[in-house]
């Protein structure tokens, strides 16, 4: 992958990625986030986007969301966006 650029979208999920998204996701109290695919972007550490479905735990509310983290070389990752795809 050419530094600077996302890769292409994966389904297959490796355990750095899930790692990441569950560290970033962590507090994540009203809805539950399920990554189905993503791709990564090689900067002074990793961006992840994550297509992910979303399901409210308060309805049967349920959409498609891309959710960007970014994790440094040293340190925690962080949520970066979250954007609710249209349907």
């Amino acid at each position: 992958m050419m530094v600077g650029t996302y890769g292409p979208f994966s389904s297959l999920l490796d355990e750095r990625a899930m790692m990441c998204f569950k560290e970033a996701t962590a507090h994540f109290d009203d809805f539950i986030y399920t990554p189905v695919a993503v791709a990564t972007q090689v900067v002074s550490g990793t961006n992840y986007a994550f297509f992910c479905d979303v399901n409210s735990k308060e309805s049967s509310q349920v959409y498609s969301a891309m959710v960007t983290i970014f994790k440094p070389l040293d340190g925690v990752a962080g949520i970066m966006d979250i954007e609710r795809l249209a349907s």
